[in-house]
Formats: C-alpha cells, sequence, structure tokens
C-alpha cells in the first residue's frame, strides 16, 4: 500500500518538474515583440517623462524667435533709403502767376503779395514743386514818381515757395520793375488846352495885347495843374505772369514722415 503511494507521489512530482521545464523552454522561444505586448497588455500606460526644466519640448513652436523672412530680420542697410536732397543753382527760372493787383497807390515797400507757380519745378523724377503751388512775394520798392519830371515805378522779388511735401522754403531772386507809363503827353495836352482858354479869355477882356497876356497866364495856370497831378500808378495786373530766376542756390531736401 506505502509503496503505492509513493509512486504516485513520485509521479506527480515528475510531471510537475516536467510541466514548469516545457513552460520555461516556450517563454524562452517567445520572440521580444509578443513578451514586450504580453506584458505591456497586463500593465497600465506611464506617461510620458516632463521635459527637463528650462527646456521646452522639440515640437513646440518658439514664438519669441522671428521667421527669417520677417522685416526685422532685414538688413538695416535695406531699411529705408536716405530723402533725397537737390541744389537749384543760380539761374534757375521761377516763372509765377500773381493772384492780385500791385500797384503804387496801394503797395509800398516791405508789402508781401500771393502768387501761384506757373511752371513747376523739376528735377529728373524728383517733383519739388508743382505747378499751381503758393509762393510769396515782397515789394523792394514802390515809388509813386515824381510830378510830370518822373514816372511811377515798383520792384518785386519772391521770398518763399511752398513745395510738394508741404515745406516752406526761403527764395533770393532777382528783382523786377516795372514802370508806369509816361504822361509827357498828356501833360502837354493839359497844358495847350488851359493855354487856349486863356487866351480867349485875354482877347475878350483887352484885345489882341490882351489876347497874349491871357494866354501866358493860361500856360501858367495849365502848368499848375499838371504839377499838383501825380502821374499814372505803376501797376502789375492780377493773373500777369512773371518770369524770376534765382540770385542764390538754393538747397531742398525731401521730407519724411
Amino acid at each position: 500500500m506505502q509503496g503505492q503511494k509513493r509512486f504516485w507521489f513520485g509521479s506527480a512530482a515528475l510531471f510537475l518538474a516536467f510541466a514548469v521545464a516545457l513552460a520555461g523552454c516556450q517563454q524562452a522561444e517567445m520572440p521580444p515583440a509578443e513578451e514586450a505586448a504580453s506584458s505591456e497588455a497586463g500593465q497600465p500606460p506611464e506617461a510620458s517623462a516632463p521635459a527637463p526644466s528650462g527646456q521646452s519640448a522639440a515640437a513646440a513652436p518658439r514664438a519669441s524667435q522671428p521667421s527669417s523672412s520677417s522685416p526685422a530680420s532685414q538688413p538695416a542697410s535695406r531699411a529705408a533709403a536716405p530723402p533725397r536732397s537737390i541744389m537749384l543753382d543760380a539761374g534757375t527760372a521761377v516763372t509765377v502767376r500773381t493772384t492780385t493787383t500791385l500797384s503804387t497807390k496801394s503797395h509800398k515797400a516791405g508789402d508781401t503779395f500771393a502768387a501761384s507757380l506757373e511752371e513747376p519745378l523739376v528735377e529728373g523724377t524728383f517733383v519739388i514743386a508743382p505747378k499751381g503751388a503758393t509762393v510769396v512775394g515782397k515789394v523792394v520798392d514802390s515809388d509813386p514818381g515824381g510830378r510830370v519830371s518822373g514816372v511811377a515805378s515798383m520792384t518785386v522779388s519772391l521770398d518763399s515757395m511752398e513745395t510738394a511735401d508741404g515745406q516752406t522754403i526761403g527764395l533770393d531772386t532777382n528783382p523786377i520793375r516795372i514802370e508806369a507809363q509816361s504822361t509827357v503827353k498828356k501833360d502837354a495836352t493839359k497844358v495847350g488846352i488851359a493855354t487856349g482858354i486863356g487866351a480867349a479869355i485875354g482877347a475878350i477882356a483887352g484885345g489882341g495885347k490882351g489876347a497874349g497876356i491871357g494866354a501866358a497866364t493860361g500856360a501858367g495856370a495849365g502848368t499848375g495843374v499838371v504839377l499838383a497831378t501825380r502821374g499814372d500808378a505803376a501797376e502789375i495786373a492780377s493773373e500777369s505772369v512773371l518770369d524770376f530766376q534765382l540770385a542764390s542756390p538754393v538747397t531742398v531736401t525731401e521730407a519724411r514722415e
């Protein structure tokens, strides 16, 4: 009886050892991928390790770094071209059109007047001042003229001009002088009329002798009338075109905002 028990216990132990050995062989022959899959199947997924302090993830965009194509990355030399600067030489023509009438009756030396640019000032592709630009002139001299012996005259020049970009630049131009029309013929006519009237009055009063005295008296009276009256005023009518020239160079630098 005891011999049978020993036989069965030995058989069971031998079978158990065989089963363990067989399981070890199968585990050793299992491919690594299957072993990894079997090990991961029974374990929960692990969270990815956080990036070390001070370092950002490789896939995260770096907003602080500008793109190589952004304007900020362009060379400073390409930022902006310097403003253009042009020198207008002495002798440059500046043609203007007056907007008001200038007269020795109403304008004195030192007065200013308004005009507009008749021809644009252009240097290559740089429009310095377009047609119609505001120009300011001044009366250099205003002489109402003498009585009979002289005629009225006025001298004007340009003082400043507004450029295409809104600047006001000073100008130094040659003066232009105009004179009133001579009144010599008109004055002689006045004296002749007065002489004739005087002679007629003298003839009525005292015959031939009286006529001579009357003529002399009339002539003197006529001259007095002319001497008491100034000649015609010197005037520059509105819408008159005046051709000035620069007396000294002017440098114009393009304005930048």
